[in-house]
């Protein structure tokens, strides 16, 4: 390279050489001889001297060129530091040249908000359509506020749309470029994803809302270690005071003894410990102290806290005062065994009545059979003999039916049995023939859906035979009688359901009554009240559920469903 700049060096000198020799000669053609010797002098100067200036410029300029190689090879390293950069970081780092508004981002804005390369725009326009339009004013407010200011940070959090239309949650730093004149040409920035650690964030603000609005106490302790010989303290929401009678103040950083120790049933202490060694969580009721020295029932949960090495760092305690609740508790045992008793000494009042009416009964149902074999001319005695008779009749009649009332509620458990629906209908069909010749009535039945229903045989056809009776007994003589008697499966239950067109019951004044004993709702001599008594105990003895609806004039359904067994 060296010599190739001589080689210049030298052609050049000759030239000039020759030029300025050649002018002073021909001059000399037209002036004096000395002109030549002159001109040899002024030939060899001029190109002496422009040589030498020629070469320290060429100096000058290879100075120059080396660097800029040095200063092209720093940025070249610099640009690859950057790209390398950008590939390891998450952000999305974006230049603005204010001057010409013209955008540039790297390639995290592919690669963290999806847009492909063409989607990008290149000017500020792009990047403010992208920002969500609540917080685009706020946003811009502070951006340009900020360049005005020529202040040295800028940061904000906003949401910017990514690719697939969504918003996520962006922190955004940028710092000013300046010119010799202090004037703000250019603006470059980074922005991060943050939208888990925003979600996060808003996710701990709800549940910490929640820790602190609750009623139920809350208490977070570290477990015991070097520096803590015993688990110490470190939060208890606002219902911890009420509840204990402890302030935060008096709580947080001591030991966790403070109240446990208060427990009455050292065991549950044990209990506790043993569970936290197992890292376990643990559950149960136990009587503690209150500040004041006052007992309340609580319900407490411990729950062991492990680190991402498992290793058992806090528990954390709820615990819900349930004294009111120990209290009911009481009550209802109390009321339950005094309720029991009752029952029982009902039970035994209800066989020793029934055992001993169904004695003088029988010897007054004797002595009126006697009385019949009698001639008896009075007709006032025959009169009161009559009315004797039938108040007997009556009585005996009571007593059965409280005798069968008995039995059922007596029963702890009864036998079952499959059996076929349809079959039992035409048993009850032969037993009520003569009022249904009477009556006409238009019988539809629709139990084939359900081959079999495993029952007491016995009470299901008590069941069928008095609500049967019933639309029979009381039908609306203005229309012919339907009854309609369906059968089907239903989820895991068998429905029975007996719909007739009489004369209706009105729920409004009577639905509370409508199962009870010796209830009435309409004049007929034949109705003692009992039917859907024994009907409901009678289901209910096989783990069933009876309803009833009813209007009057429109009529009545009954259904009734068994478990599927």
């Amino acid at each position: 390279m060296k010599k190739l700049t001589h080689t210049s060096h030298l052609s050049f000198f000759l030239l000039v050489f020759a030029m300025v020799f050649g002018g002073v000669v021909l001059v000399s053609f037209f002036s004096s001889q000395y002109f030549i010797l002159i001109g040899i002098i002024i030939g060899l100067t001029v190109a002496g001297l422009l040589t030498f200036w020629i070469s320290k410029k060429e100096t000058t300029n290879e100075t120059y060129i080396h660097q800029f190689e040095k200063e092209f090879a720093e940025l070249s390293v610099s640009n690859e530091r950057f790209e390398i950069v950008s590939k390891a970081t998450s952000d999305t780092i974006w230049d603005w040249d204010i001057k010409t508004n013209r955008f540039i981002w790297n390639k995290g804005i592919q690669g963290v908000f999806g847009y492909k390369k063409e989607e990008v725009g290149d000017n500020l326009q792009w990047w403010f359509d992208k920002i969500h339009p609540e917080d685009s004013l706020k946003m811009s407010v502070k951006l340009y506020s900020y360049i005005a200011q020529k202040s040295e940070k800028w940061q904000d959090e906003y949401r910017f749309m990514a690719a697939d239309g969504s918003y996520r949650y962006v922190f955004d730093r940028g710092f000013l470029v300046k010119d010799e004149n202090d004037q703000v040409i250019r603006m470059i920035g980074a922005m991060q994803d943050i939208t888990k650690s925003k979600e996060e964030e808003q996710r701990l603000q709800l549940l910490g809302t929640v820790i602190t609005q609750n009623r139920e106490t809350v208490i977070i302790a570290e477990l015991a270690n070097a520096d803590h010989p015993e688990d110490r303290i470190v939060y208890v929401n606002p219902a911890f005071e009420s509840m204990t009678g402890y302030t935060q103040e008096e709580v947080i950083g001591k030991s966790a003894s403070i109240f446990i120790n208060r427990f009455k049933n050292k065991r549950d202490v044990k209990l506790i410990s043993d569970a936290l060694k197992k890292k376990e969580a643990f559950k149960f009721e136990t009587l503690n102290k209150r500040k004041n020295n006052e007992e309340y029932w609580v319900n407490l949960t411990i729950i062991p806290i492990t680190n991402k090495d498992n290793q058992h760092t806090h528990w954390i305690s709820i615990q819900r005062d349930i004294t009111e609740e120990k209290l009911k508790e009481k009550e209802r045992e109390q009321l339950i065994k005094e309720l029991t008793l009752n029952n029982s000494d009902l039970k035994q009042f209800s066989y020793i009545t029934s055992h001993n009416l169904r004695a003088p009964l029988s010897n007054l149902t004797g002595l009126l059979t006697l009385l019949e074999d009698l001639e008896i001319e009075d007709e006032e005695l025959k009169e009161i003999i009559s009315g004797f008779e039938r108040s007997t009749q009556q009585l005996n009649e009571t007593v059965n039916d409280l005798v069968n009332v008995i039995i059922i509620k007596d029963k702890p458990s009864i036998e079952k049995e499959p059996i076929v629906i349809r079959d039992v209908f035409e048993n009850i069909f032969n037993q009520l023939n003569f009022l249904i010749q009477n009556l006409n009535p238009i019988i539809k039945l629709d139990v084939d859906k359900v081959t079999s229903l495993h029952v007491n045989k016995s009470y299901f056809e008590s069941i069928l035979l008095n609500l049967t009776t019933n639309a029979l007994r009381y039908h609306d003589p203005s229309r012919q009688l339907k009854i309609d008697v369906t059968a089907k499966n239903k989820d895991k239950d068998i429905q029975l359901s007996f719909k007739d067109n009489g004369l209706g019951i009105d729920l409004k004044r009577h639905k509370e009554k409508v199962f009870g004993l010796y209830q009435r709702f309409h004049d007929n001599p034949d109705s003692k009240g009992l039917g859907l008594y024994l009907v409901k105990s009678q289901v209910e003895s096989m783990g069933g559920t009876i309803s009833i609806e009813s209007e009057v004039g429109v009529g009545t359904t009954f259904t009734i469903t068994f478990k599927n067994d």
